[in-house]
């Protein structure tokens, strides 16, 4: 890897860590709604970037590098979604597991929509 792909990555992960760790820090503890919000912010993020970049036409790697791979990858957190998932009772894990994939998944169709609204 390129030091300055590097350097793009880094800055973007950055960035998307601070964010996430606001969020968790505003949310209360007693579900995992830190985790669950930035799991679908990210997704529709995700998905406007990715959509919007088909709708417009290619978008520079370097601006792919800071936005998908590095803010998107380090504000959304499957691997804590996964840790916290594991420490619930099993009725709220089911729960999360379902509100995370179903929610993630939703805000990437209404990302799609959104894009073709605006084009």
């Amino acid at each position: 890897m390129e030091r300055h792909a590097a350097l793009l990555v880094a800055s973007g992960g950055f960035a998307g860590a601070l964010s996430r760790h606001a969020v968790a820090v505003v949310l209360a503890e007693s579900f995992p709604w830190g985790t669950l919000a930035v799991n679908v912010v990210g997704a529709f993020a995700l998905g406007l970037f990715v959509y919007r970049t088909r709708e417009r036409g290619r978008v520079s790697d370097r601006t792919r590098l800071a936005v998908s791979t590095g803010f998107v990858s380090s504000f959304t957190t499957y691997s804590t979604f996964a840790s916290e998932t594991v420490a619930l009772d099993p009725a709220l894990a089911a729960i999360n597991v379902v509100a995370n994939y179903a929610l993630g998944l939703a805000a990437v169709l209404v990302a799609r929509e959104v894009v073709r609204w605006h084009s």
